[in-house]
């Protein structure tokens, strides 16, 4: 069962994120175990007890930039490092620009449509979609 880290501070943001996920065709997507993280030092905890295959990372948290933790897994070059996916209302260019530099695999933005938050788990995880 693949494990996802959804570090985001908003907790209808998170309510919702499962709860698409749950319901998504992708077996893949559906049944993987979304762990949530409502701040970056909690992040960093289910990070270091391994096994996580993706991050969902928000940029904005309230203890810190999420770029500063798609920065360190991409440093940290001891151990697998999960897929990350920069999930963010941050939209322009240089801000796309920016994650990706920082080490994330993908950018979503917010608002976004259910099945674009499926397709790109999936993408992430290895499922169809």
């Amino acid at each position: 069962m693949s494990r996802i880290l959804l570090v985001e501070d908003e907790p209808l943001n998170r309510t919702l994120v499962k709860a698409v996920l749950t319901r998504a065709d992708s077996p893949e997507v559906r049944e993987a175990q979304v762990l949530d993280a409502p701040t970056l030092a909690v992040a960093r905890d289910y990070l270091s007890a391994g096994d996580i295959d993706l991050v969902l990372l928000d940029m904005n948290l309230p203890d810190g930039n999420g770029l500063d933790l798609a920065r360190e897994l991409a440093a940290d070059h001891g151990r697998p490092r999960p897929a990350v996916v920069a999930v963010t209302a941050s939209v322009l260019p240089q801000d796309r620009t920016a994650a990706l530099d920082a080490g994330c695999d993908g950018f979503l933005d917010k608002p976004y449509a259910a099945a674009e938050l499926v397709a790109t788990v999936a993408r992430y995880l290895g499922g169809a979609g």
